[in-house]
């Protein structure tokens, strides 16, 4: 169960996040006080005895952050400072509010970086606010200009459609890339499973050899241990044989006088 507290602070959040989606002029002060709020609520919240997990407690944190470093790009004179500084910005990862399908810290990052890249873009074309309107418009404008700006303004355009086509070429080739990183992981994986097979095919074998060397080798015991019982006997018959022999000899042949 959330706290008093909590549930005023993401209240807060959710509304300075909408503020931030919004479009603001240069007099507009109340995002700016929101987040002092929000900072000193979230350390209230983390003294608070009932306080939320650790977790959650960095997501807060970084949502605050988020938009403390969002106030500080917009203050930047240069777009392409802003442009920077919003590329080092980290968006929450949550939403704040339930009904949320996407966190609305990342849609104002999305929006924020939108605004900084037009704002390159009319600089380098040399256009401003009051630039931006129709096509036809934006003609007549360059019809207006000298030749040498005119053929500025064309090179410029030519070098971003060639960056453009490089961009996309370049997505194209990762895109291959990764189909083929892709087929060559399936076909590993198939040769690997080929090789497991064959392995234990071979296992099933040798055991199965092993089963048959260990039969064999007991019969030959056993064989091994026949022949020499009767070769014993056969010895012992000999040896009797030879001495009843030598007895009857003795017995029929007295010795000579």
């Amino acid at each position: 169960m959330a706290s008093r507290l909590e549930i005023n602070f993401i209240r807060l959040l959710s509304r300075c996040e909408s503020i931030a989606s919004e479009k603001r002029g240069e007099t507009e002060w109340r995002l700016e006080k929101y987040v002092g709020a929000l900072e000193e609520m979230l350390v209230a919240l983390r003294k608070n005895l009932s306080k939320p997990t650790a977790e959650i407690m960095t997501e807060y944190s970084r949502k605050v952050d988020f938009l403390k470093g969002l106030l500080e790009a917009e203050k930047l004179s240069s777009p392409t400072e802003k442009a920077l500084a919003n590329q080092f910005l980290a968006p929450g990862r949550t939403p704040t509010i339930a009904n949320e399908r996407m966190p609305a810290s990342k849609t104002v990052h999305m929006q924020a970086k939108a605004r900084c890249t037009g704002e390159m873009r009319d600089e380098l074309l040399g256009t401003g606010p009051s630039g931006k309107g129709t096509s036809e418009t934006d003609l007549r404008n360059r019809r207006g200009l000298p030749l040498d700006e005119r053929q500025s303004a064309a090179e410029l355009e030519a070098v971003l459609q060639h960056h453009h086509n490089l961009q996309e070429k370049l997505a194209e080739d990762m895109l291959n890339l990764a189909r083929n990183l892709k087929n060559n992981t399936l076909a590993a994986q198939n040769i690997i499973k080929q090789d497991n097979q064959t392995l234990s095919q071979s296992m099933r074998q040798a055991d199965m050899n092993f089963e048959k060397l260990k039969t064999e080798s007991e019969r030959l015991e056993q064989h091994t241990k026949k022949s020499v019982n009767w070769l014993l006997w056969l010895m012992l018959i000999l040896v009797s044989f030879s001495f009843i022999s030598m007895i009857l000899f003795i017995r029929i042949f007295p010795r000579l006088r």
